[in-house]
């Protein structure tokens, strides 16, 4: 599958800076098992028909899905990325108009809706996560999967491994940081939380969608 592995676009990362979900080493295994069981239950939780995976990255979710029977599309703000989730759908022998290249403040309900959205690993890096809220909120028809890193938890586990000491563990491109109670907040602002998962070192909330 191919990663982007730390390239940018306009002065931002894009995608993985490494193939987290095929790595070797023992401790990033078990944290992505974890991660991976807390999106497959709360995905089974809502048996969705459509789903569209905002910020897809490489595509790995979405092509996963695809491949269960479920009409998963992705989208990403990054051409760049897109372009290699599409030679990745095409190495599988999926299709490549899986993916489309759009901001997630540009989504419309009329192209962009589903029965279930996930946005996971995205609201950190975005300068105005509230707008993103209500773009997800217009979109989700009517259930949201969204997560986020947990802080501190994020940045403790960051320093213990002794990186970005001198940003106190904050990864670069996260100009957001949300404890849970925090993030529960901001999110039941726009959605009725339904489900708590606490992957480490993550919060995912499935949500659904709160009617005007």
């Amino acid at each position: 599958m191919k990663i982007s592995g730390g390239l940018t676009e306009n002065g931002i990362v894009v995608g993985n800076t490494y193939d987290k979900y095929g790595s070797t080493n023992p401790i990033v295994r078990w944290l992505m098992h974890g991660f991976e069981s807390a999106v497959t239950e709360l995905v089974d939780k809502v048996k969705p028909v459509s789903i569209h995976e905002v910020g897809c990255g490489e595509g790995y979710w979405t092509l996963r899905w695809l491949e269960q029977g479920i009409d998963a599309y992705g989208s990403d703000f990054s051409s760049t990325v897109i372009e290699m989730a599409q030679a990745n759908a095409l190495n599988r022998k999926l299709p490549v108009e899986t993916f489309h290249a759009c901001s997630i403040y540009d989504l419309n309900p009329q192209e962009d809706a589903a029965q279930l959205v996930v946005c996971c690993e995205v609201l950190e890096h975005l300068e105005y996560p509230e707008a993103a809220l209500q773009t997800l909120q217009a979109i989700a028809n009517p259930y949201l999967i969204i997560s986020v890193p947990r802080e501190p938890l994020w940045s403790v586990m960051n320093m213990a491994r002794g990186n970005y000491l001198r940003h106190w563990g904050n990864t670069p491109g996260h100009i957001q940081r949300w404890s849970q109670r925090q993030f529960m907040a901001l999110v039941s602002r726009h959605f009725d939380v339904i489900e708590v998962r606490l992957p480490v070192p993550w919060t995912m909330l499935l949500c659904r969608r709160r009617e005007a």
